[in-house]
């Protein structure tokens, strides 16, 4: 198996990615299917999708007859832990806080999600203590 690259991804491969850890397992015919109840898209352009994410590492296939199986070679939360922490350090220099402050200032937040966060870092706090 290919080691997984931790590049970020395109909307649409990491679409195909979300698809893939919300059911587990998923065909070329599945994906394509899901995928174009939502937009349109060919189903080569598909296929050849989940084959370059799989030559990428970020898919395992086990061939059942003709018919492949694509699965994620992750679980979401150790792939997206690994492409957040390749961001915060590629684009604030692997400062957390300068990236919380860009969150804040650029959007509104509301008091369930400013409770929300509290607890979140309180929570920080006492495991590093």
């Amino acid at each position: 198996m290919a080691k997984l690259q931790t590049a970020a991804l395109t909307p649409a491969q990491l679409e195909i990615m979300n698809l893939i850890w919300d059911h587990g397992e998923l065909t070329v015919a599945q994906v394509w299917k899901m995928l174009a109840g939502r937009r349109t898209v060919a189903r080569n352009t598909v296929q050849t999708m989940l084959t370059r994410l799989a030559d990428k590492g970020w898919l395992a296939v086990r061939a059942e007859g003709k018919t492949f199986y694509f699965r994620g070679s992750q679980h979401r939360q150790s792939a997206v832990r690994k492409m957040i922490k390749q961001f915060v350090d590629n684009v604030f220099d692997g400062s957390a806080s300068r990236l919380v402050m860009t969150l804040l200032d650029d959007r509104r937040i509301s008091p369930d999600e400013i409770r929300q966060i509290h607890k979140l870092i309180a929570d920080a706090e006492r495991k590093r203590q």
